[in-house]
């Protein structure tokens, strides 16, 4: 057994200790805001205990990358602000990821709407509400492609490069056309939305026209008996079809997400 007085003592600052608290923090300020809002970890399926966790871990790994916190100090206006400040660019850089994924759940309402499937709804646990069949199965695509790019990894260093551009406790105050950047991303995800959807939507199109000019030809044929089956089953072919074509789409349109993310900070 070995003698007490040979074994190191272990020596705890206090004051070290108050200043890695204070810094992870600080620093779980902008991962818990975008932790919030963030797809996949943003959603009602995700405990918010894990999110505090969540945070509370990334906010001590990262508090190095994150620059010098303001000190300890009392609950003041300028603590308040700094405080909203932070969590609000992390709530910033979730929304206009999670602006991303919505581009998919259009795209699939979209589809819904053509091939006669919009009455299919059921209740959709990722985004917390009732949303179509077709709306959750592009919103599931979408999610699989974030992961296969390896965007949770992307969104932790979309974390550090934040503090880099805005550093804890510094200055930055955003101009007129950096806060139109998210709202004219909005837009881009409806184009989006519409451009993967485009292809089905006018099949589909086409093939409810040619049953309309059949009811009028021949109404003993009972087109319209036929048109729903005829509509799901080709409805079906061209979703499997479309699905394996939103890889390239799907990864530009997450590029420019994680590009404004980080660009509208400056």
């Amino acid at each position: 057994m070995a003698d007490a007085a040979t074994i190191p003592a272990i020596v705890v600052d206090g004051s070290v200790l108050l200043a890695t608290i204070n810094g992870a923090l600080w620093t779980a300020l902008r991962i818990g805001g975008l932790v919030m809002v963030a797809p996949l970890f943003g959603t009602r399926a995700v405990p918010r205990r894990v999110k505090g966790m969540l945070a509370l871990a990334l906010g001590f790994a990262m508090a190095p990358l994150a620059g010098e916190p303001p000190p300890l100090p009392g609950i003041d206006p300028l603590t308040i602000l700094l405080v909203m400040r932070e969590v609000l660019i992390g709530v910033a850089m979730g929304f206009v990821l999670r602006l991303a994924f919505e581009a998919g759940a259009l795209a699939g309402e979209f589809v819904a709407q053509g091939t006669g499937l919009s009455f299919a709804v059921l209740a959709d646990p990722l985004r917390g509400t009732n949303a179509g069949v077709v709306g959750q199965w592009f919103y599931l695509c979408f999610t699989l492609l974030f992961l296969s790019m390896n965007g949770h990894l992307l969104m932790v260093e979309l974390l550090a490069d934040s503090w880099r551009a805005v550093p804890l406790g510094s200055s930055w105050t955003p101009d007129a056309a950096t806060l139109r950047a998210i709202p004219e991303f909005g837009g881009r995800m409806f184009a989006m939305a519409i451009q993967i959807a485009l292809p089905v939507v006018l099949a589909m199109l086409v093939v409810n026209l040619a049953f309309g000019v059949m009811s009028r030809a021949a109404p003993a044929l009972n087109p319209i008996q036929l048109g729903l089956p005829a509509s799901l089953l080709l409805g079906l072919f061209l979703m499997v079809a479309l699905t394996g074509q939103l890889l390239a789409p799907v990864q530009g349109l997450f590029a420019e997400a994680f590009d404004l993310a980080l660009g509208w900070l400056g």
